[in-house]
């Protein structure tokens, strides 16, 4: 008598969670629809989506060498981590700071101002995220998160946090080039951007398997990692499409971030091994690709 209660409280259990389950998934379904319907009323929105796409899975190819191969050394490991700094750096004065100052001054504003304009976002943008590095919990995006038994579950939560926060400048970036650069400049962005994201990935998968986490769940996080960046690119080139004067500060924001990230995170971890000439002429090798994309497809 007992036991056939139990079993139909546990099916009466099942069918409410599957009910509950329907639910969310139908309501996620109808926001998804009419997010696309906002979204693909609006050109710079719909570039957004497509460049954060891409840089999304440029960040999931990264990680098929860990999958196939045996992971790269840490000379290569770092070498790599340059690399993507010297494309953050680059995009950030080219495709960034540059098309800031533009519109400045072509909303009226003369040299001083248009200077000012941007150094003022800048200093914003670095400011908000280094803000929310402090206030919101997280574990380092790279280096720090541990692998203790009793903590490992909370510090990894703190851990994939973390790089979501990593990459949100990211997607910021390609959604304000989108809707506030020539066609162009914004590709060259997306493309040094999305080249980048092909270590990265790599390298975010290298760092939760570091972490605790076994090859294929860190792999599959890894590629997971980009799935921010596209969000992050329709939210700033929405903000920009309904509000033009936004468009330089929105450009200097993003290059603050950008900014914070690469001298809070990317080069001290570059450096943290001591393969500091590995990881500086990565550092080159990116800014010069990025700088070399930029002009000429400008």
């Amino acid at each position: 008598m007992h036991s056939q209660i139990r079993r139909q409280m546990k099916t009466s259990a099942r069918v409410r969670h599957a009910f509950g389950l329907s639910i969310v998934v139908a309501g996620a379904a109808i926001l998804l629809v009419q997010a696309w319907q906002v979204i693909a009323a609006v050109p710079a929105m719909r570039a957004a989506l497509a460049s954060g796409g891409i840089a999304a899975l440029a960040t999931a190819l990264g990680v098929l060498p860990m999958l196939m191969t045996r992971a790269p050394g840490r000379r290569i490991h770092d070498a790599m981590l340059g690399f993507g700094a010297g494309v953050m750096l680059a995009a950030t004065c080219f495709s960034l700071i540059v098309p800031a100052l533009g519109a400045a001054q072509g909303q009226g504003h003369g040299a001083w101002g248009a200077a000012l304009i941007t150094g003022a976002g800048l200093l914003l943008g670095a400011g908000c995220l280094m803000l929310l590095e402090r206030q919101l919990p997280h574990e380092h995006f790279f280096g720090g998160a541990g692998a203790e038994s009793s903590l490992r579950i909370r510090r990894l939560w703190l851990f994939i946090f973390a790089i979501v926060l990593h990459n949100i400048p990211e997607g910021l970036a390609i959604g304000v080039s989108a809707a506030g650069t020539d066609g162009a400049r914004a590709a060259a962005l997306a493309t040094g951007i999305a080249i980048q994201d092909v270590p990265e990935g790599l390298v975010v998968a290298l760092a939760l398997q570091s972490a605790g986490i076994r090859r294929w769940p860190a792999a599959l996080l890894g590629a997971a990692s980009g799935l921010v960046e596209p969000v992050a690119a329709v939210l700033g080139a929405a903000a920009l499409s309904y509000s033009a004067p936004l468009l330089p500060w929105g450009l200097a924001f993003a290059a603050g971030a950008m900014l914070f990230v690469v001298s809070h995170e990317v080069i001290p971890e570059s450096h943290r091994q001591g393969h500091e000439r590995y990881a500086t002429t990565g550092l080159l090798i990116g800014f010069v690709l990025m700088m070399v994309l930029d002009t000429a497809l400008v």
